[in-house]
């Protein structure tokens, strides 16, 4: 199953399952909702973390370098929390338009640029605490580690996976 080529999936979906293309795209639609699910909360904790931190005392020992690394972090993560909420708004306005096959493509890109945004959040998130607590050059290993984790977990192994052991 190759979701970059919906018809073939659909194809394998119906010898397989046994499914129409609207019962396939009305599960696919609920699957991309638990995901979301997911990371919606979190991402929301982080960004609202996030936006509180200049007015904490400590925010002005962060120097130039940091803040920099802060407001690269917070642009991340408030446009990770957009594309993972975004869903929810091209629902309602594609909400009985009879546009699934749209909204159901839509949302899982939006959801794949989320996860993305939501990944290099977290390693800012990463750099800005290690330097913090540690120093900078603990910083760059801790975000190169943080980012090295996410490629490796969120990218390289699922191509990977999607990859082997084909059956079209």
């Amino acid at each position: 199953m190759d979701v970059d080529h919906p018809e073939r999936d659909q194809q394998w979906d119906r010898r397989e399952r046994g499914e129409t293309e609207l019962e396939r795209l009305d599960r696919n639609w609920a699957s991309l909702l638990q995901e979301l699910r997911v990371v919606q909360t979190g991402v929301q904790l982080l960004t609202g973390f996030l936006l509180t931190l200049p007015f904490q005392a400590r925010f002005q020992v962060l120097g130039p370098d940091m803040r920099v690394v802060y407001l690269v972090t917070v642009g991340c993560s408030v446009a990770a929390t957009v594309f993972l909420i975004a869903p929810v708004g091209l629902h309602r306005l594609l909400f009985r338009r009879h546009r699934i096959s749209v909204l159901v493509s839509a949302a899982h890109r939006c959801a794949y640029v989320g996860l993305l945004l939501l990944g290099l959040a977290l390693t800012g998130v990463t750099v800005l605490i290690f330097d913090t607590v540690a120093g900078a050059v603990a910083g760059l290993i801790a975000g190169a580690c943080a980012l090295a984790l996410f490629a490796v977990s969120w990218l390289f192994v699922p191509l990977l996976l999607r990859t082997r052991g084909r059956k079209v």
